[in-house]
């Protein structure tokens, strides 16, 4: 994964890189890249916030891998949060009967589960503390 620069490079320590990557480089990705990116990624102690999430499918292939390399001395896991973008699609009976287009755009936020907290999390806000362990 591509680290950023500091303008200070003397210490890089000094903060949580957070990783911000787009729907779109995602797209490009088989599940096990995007699985790997990640994993690679909270191993170096980063955050990872991705612009589109995960499928349900792919959340549950990144748990499984996450539970096979825990190591309490190494790795202690990863914290998830995710919530929907916008929910514009339509519930109704009539709109589910006719096929209306589902919007699955969400925002999920991944780190270090010995470095971030969630302290607050609802429809429009994820709320979470990051810690330097």
């Amino acid at each position: 994964m591509p680290k950023a620069t500091n303008a200070d490079d003397s210490n890089p320590s000094d903060g949580v890189q957070i990783d911000l990557i787009s729907g779109e480089r995602m797209d490009s990705m088989a599940t096990m890249e995007k699985i790997r990116m990640i994993l690679d990624g909270v191993h170096d102690g980063n955050i990872v916030i991705l612009e589109e999430g995960l499928t349900p499918d792919e959340e549950s292939r990144l748990i499984e891998t996450t539970m096979a390399e825990i190591n309490p001395d190494e790795f202690n896991g990863i914290e998830i949060e995710t919530y929907p973008k916008s929910d514009t699609r339509d519930s109704s009976l009539l709109g589910r009967l006719m096929g209306a287009e589902e919007s699955e755009a969400k925002l999920t936020v991944i780190g270090p589960a010995n470095q971030i907290e969630t302290l607050h999390k609802d429809e429009t806000l994820i709320s979470a503390l990051v810690s330097r362990n």
